[in-house]
């Protein structure tokens, strides 16, 4: 890559006032317009020339332009239309397929060639569901690496026995194993934020057997709605009753005094699975969930998202 290539805070600046763009921290706008951040994280992807990569919310392109010149495709996925129709101005590249559209919502089948990689600078309200929507539909995908809020990226890759670890850090070690991979600074945006992001590097495995994943993720969501109960009670709703849920948690060898926080995601599964075998479990309404559990739904928690792109 060469430096030339990259948007600086002066190219950033006068694309943005040419395209009519007003970054605003009601919108979360925050544009990334350092060069060598840029080199940072196309670097930390671990990107093969052969790969096809996956970005969500381009915005005004620095990031994309890295990746054009890393890989053999880029996929730019853009919910906002005015910057979404501007990308291809900016980044010419034969290589590059612009899709104006959510994230959230997009398909599998609308990608040729398929991504081999997701590299993101994702908005902090919709970052987790937004990675476990595409790991999810699109299973080409390896790995990637995406960059969040750093509280998010705290909670992606939390271990069991963490105050953080909760819903985002069990559903992600269900489809991948993820790994910290360094802080950015706020001073790489424009306007500057009032948080550090966070680098998220992640590869994709197997996930465990025994249960299917709905029903691994059911166990999940009932066992954190309520974290501060043990087990057997946490899953009382989910299993029928507190006995019941006593009686599954002691056949998938978990004790029923343990709290989800203390729990792999292979002891999830082993829960799912002794609950098929006893006829026990379904699924928990939502209730009283933590803001670690809320970012599964986009509901914004704390300071406003780091984000390329208009919600």
């Amino acid at each position: 890559m060469e430096k030339s290539s990259l948007l600086g805070p002066a190219e950033i600046r006068e694309l943005a006032a040419r395209l009519g763009v007003a970054p605003t921290k009601k919108l979360g706008q925050n544009f990334l317009h350092d060069p060598n951040t840029i080199r940072r994280i196309v670097a930390a992807a671990g990107l093969r020339p052969d790969d096809v990569a996956l970005e969500v919310g381009p915005g005004l392109g620095s990031l994309t332009l890295g990746l054009v010149d890393a890989v053999r495709h880029v996929h730019a996925v853009e919910i906002d239309p005015t910057l979404a129709a501007a990308l291809p101005d900016t980044v010419s590249a034969a290589h590059l397929t612009v899709h104006p559209a959510d994230a959230l919502r997009v398909t599998g089948d609308r990608f040729d060639p398929a991504p081999t990689m997701l590299v993101a600078n994702l908005p902090y309200n919709v970052a987790v569901p937004v990675v476990l929507h595409l790991l999810a539909e699109l299973p080409t995908l390896r790995g990637g690496l995406v960059m969040v809020q750093k509280e998010v990226a705290d909670r992606l890759t939390a271990g069991p026995g963490s105050k953080v670890y909760g819903i985002p850090s069990v559903k992600l070690a269900w489809y991948a194993e993820a790994r910290p991979a360094g802080k950015v600074p706020p001073a790489v945006f424009w306007p500057v934020p009032n948080v550090d992001s966070g680098l998220v590097a992640f590869t994709r495995r197997t996930p465990p057997e025994g249960a299917g994943r709905a029903e691994v993720f059911a166990v999940v969501d009932a066992a954190f709605a309520q974290r501060r109960k043990t087990l057997r009670a946490a899953l009382a709703g989910w299993a029928g009753g507190p006995d019941r849920a006593e009686q599954v948690l002691r056949a998938a060898g978990i004790s029923p005094q343990a709290r989800g926080e203390a729990l792999t995601v292979g002891e999830f599964v082993a829960i799912a699975a002794a609950a098929k075998l006893s006829g026990y479990g379904g699924k928990l309404s939502p209730s009283d969930a933590e803001p670690e559990e809320r970012l599964m739904t986009g509901e914004p928690v704390g300071e406003a998202p780091i984000r390329d792109v208009t919600p």
